[in-house]
């Protein structure tokens, strides 16, 4: 574990400064990438591990030949309907744009565009700005009354923090938290749920009104691109390295969940 290095973006971020120094308290490198491309001298680097948001891990990952775990894109549609308590669909953004009613529209794993509630497929961006095959989860609208993020590393959650309340930012370590137990006991319904070793999903409460006060599902993240909130970063950085590590460390029941990366193009 000590010849890893860990890789960060140009901007880093509150997790990114937490999970370095989780890092440097393991006689780990750190690396900042100062420019959107990985200088000659750290492409391919032994052992490293990289934490950024997925437009730049899209730039450098292969550079440094690393593979990157996420859920399938489709992972949430998939889920049956007593995790979720609501209807989700997988699409295509163009598909999207024919709705006619209101729904909450995002891309599954990246940032192309804003996740948001949509008054009417209208209101989606147009093909000028977003591709018409971009995929998309489109999903019935529900209010979630408490939220919370899951680093989770072979199905067991490693740590955790609430991040919402009613909407707000409301931050704080699961294990002070007063609904800690039942928390752990709906993550543990998502073990059989085809997810990779490594990976962040997020839960909440839903309101009363929303099918009642049940738990589910929010969405699954990549750990790699993933704010820690209130979670112990040291423990967060165990799923990061599982999640982002030399492609070749990765077995066959993980491949599957491998990011698919750009071609490395060199000068």
């Amino acid at each position: 574990m000590n010849a890893r290095t860990l890789f960060l973006s140009p901007r880093v971020t509150a997790t990114g400064h937490a999970l370095a120094d989780a890092a440097r308290g393991r006689a780990m490198h750190v690396e900042v990438l100062r420019e959107w491309r990985v200088p000659e001298e750290w492409r391919a680097a032994e052992g490293a591990t990289l934490y950024a948001g997925p437009l730049f891990a899209d730039a450098v990952a292969a550079e440094l030949g690393l593979g990157l775990l996420e859920a399938a894109p489709d992972w949430l549609a998939r889920l049956p309907c007593e995790l979720t308590h609501r209807e989700i669909e997988f699409s295509t953004v163009a598909e999207a744009r024919q709705l006619r009613r209101p729904a909450f529209v995002k891309p599954p794993n990246d940032k192309s565009f804003p996740a948001s509630v949509y008054p009417d497929g209208s209101r989606l961006p147009g093909p000028d700005a977003v591709d018409d095959g971009t995929p998309v989860l489109v999903s019935d609208i529900v209010t979630f009354a408490v939220e919370y993020r899951l680093f989770l590393l072979d199905g067991e959650v490693r740590t955790g923090s609430r991040y919402l309340t009613r909407g707000e930012l409301d931050v704080g370590p699961l294990d002070e938290d007063p609904r800690e137990a039942e928390v752990l006991d709906f993550a543990g319904r998502l073990a059989s749920q085809h997810l990779p070793s490594a990976v962040v999903v997020d839960v909440g409460l839903l309101s009363e009104g929303s099918e009642g006060s049940e738990w589910a599902v929010v969405e699954a993240n990549a750990a790699w691109a993933s704010g820690h909130y209130a979670c112990d970063p040291v423990a967060a950085l165990d799923v990061v390295l599982r999640a982002a590590r030399p492609e070749g460390e990765f077995g066959s029941a993980d491949r599957v969940f491998l990011r698919p990366l750009p071609e490395v193009v060199r000068d």
